[in-house]
């Protein structure tokens, strides 16, 4: 049995780009396989800003294809029973609102909220590199990972070699888009893949 991996927008596009395939496909002794909602779609479309930074996801046909077809796919109940636990979930945001704020977090948006309701109800582990949805994802108890985490996991899946992994730190660093969480953890999640004289890729 496979385990299902939602990736959020931001984990995804963080990814994309350089680990192919990246979606529908097992990796790991526990057979995780990474999807993401048609949501991804969506925000990026709508947004100037992520259509600004990621032009490649318009363009790249390939990382278009892929995204489409192994996104996941919903029955008419399972979408409205997804609707119904992500308005619960935000209508608890907006009630608990003061409580992120005051930890210096955004609430989570609904399309936050929709990701992680597909978590809770069809077992997934959702990743994000949001401290809020982190932060809600542990009041429901929901599983969740940081990308480090996840990218970790491809690494020791052999989904991604060292190279690759300090292609994406510096590539995301160099775009100014590497999140604390990432930094904090990189020599602990990737034991000697940063040491400069490192002969074993």
């Amino acid at each position: 049995m496979v385990v299902p991996v939602l990736l959020d927008t931001n984990a995804y596009l963080r990814l994309a780009r350089r680990v192919r395939p990246l979606l529908g496909v097992e990796f790991g002794q526990k057979r995780y396989v990474l999807t993401v909602l048609g949501d991804v779609e969506e925000e990026v479309l709508r947004s100037k800003r992520l259509r600004h930074h990621f032009p490649w996801f318009e363009t790249d046909q390939e990382v278009a294809s892929e995204r489409m077809a192994k996104r996941v796919r919903l029955s008419r109940e399972q979408r409205e029973d997804l609707e119904h636990s992500a308005r619960f979930l935000h209508d608890w945001v907006v009630d608990q609102a003061q409580r992120f704020v005051e930890r210096g977090r955004t609430p989570p948006s609904p399309v936050d909220c929709r990701v992680l309701a597909y978590g809770q109800l069809w077992q997934a582990i959702v990743v994000t590199d949001d401290l809020a949805m982190h932060d809600l994802a542990q009041e429901f108890s929901i599983d969740i990972w940081h990308g480090h985490e996840l990218l970790a996991r491809l690494r020791s899946g052999r989904m991604v070699d060292n190279a690759l992994v300090r292609e994406i730190y510096l590539a995301l660093e160099a775009n100014g888009d590497l999140p604390s969480t990432w930094r904090l953890a990189r020599d602990k999640a990737f034991p000697r893949v940063f040491v400069r004289d490192l002969q074993d890729d």
